[in-house]
């Protein structure tokens, strides 16, 4: 999936010899948590906004090249490597380098997770199951045997939640009846966390999830 057509280019990139009050007045004009930082035309790093609180916006950005955060992507990067980068730094703008180091733009979380949305895994009909199991244990070519066993199609699935060695597994499978794919995971030793329709699935993912309602409510 393509998502080159969503970098922003009308976003500043600031030299680090310019003025700290140009950045501070920047994130006041705007709901951004980072902005991109050059030196001699080549990213140096991001500047954060909470970074700044206690800044003299006297100076510039060179007396506190210390602060700068090194986190990005290139341009081939793909979408869900963007999307990880963003909720791994708590971001909303990443800036997008090309390779020689030039900044191209920027992509917005809002943008990037609106790509995510519009996949057929939100878009195509069908039932919402979320899994658990052993690390250790699970296997995709076994998830979609069982679900192809049931004579449904296995429209996606990816890692949602990993801790203490247990796996947690989203898929959507293209039907809303769910009651013998879900007994038929259970005979497989796989505990069912969640198991519905796609609109309750969607309504749940909404009023939930504290990474959405955290970057894309700003």
């Amino acid at each position: 999936m393509q998502i080159l057509s969503h970098i922003i280019t009308n976003l500043p990139v600031f030299g680090v010899e310019d003025s700290l009050k140009e950045v501070i007045q920047f994130f006041k004009d705007t709901t951004y948590s980072h902005i991109a930082v050059m030196e001699k035309n080549q990213f140096l790093g991001v500047l954060g906004e909470n970074d700044l609180e206690n800044f003299e916006d006297t100076k510039k950005i060179e007396d506190y090249r210390y602060s700068l955060e090194s986190f990005l992507v290139r341009k081939e990067t793909s979408w869900l490597d963007v999307l990880e980068m963003f909720a791994r730094n708590e971001a909303n703008l990443l800036p997008v380098l090309d390779e020689n180091d030039h900044v191209l733009g920027y992509y917005d979380l809002t943008d990037i997770v609106g790509v995510f949305i519009d996949t057929p895994f939100f878009t195509e009909p069908g039932g919402i199951i979320v899994l658990s199991k052993g690390a250790k244990d699970y296997s995709f070519g076994e998830i979609a045997q069982i679900v192809e066993s049931n004579n449904t199609k296995l429209i996606g699935g990816f890692i949602t939640d990993l801790k203490n060695d247990v796996v947690e597994i989203t898929i959507k499978i293209g039907t809303v009846n769910l009651n013998e794919i879900i007994q038929s995971f259970r005979r497989y030793n796989y505990n069912i966390v969640f198991g519905n329709n796609d609109d309750q699935f969607l309504e749940d993912l909404k009023q939930r999830s504290e990474y959405l309602n955290k970057y894309l409510n700003v």
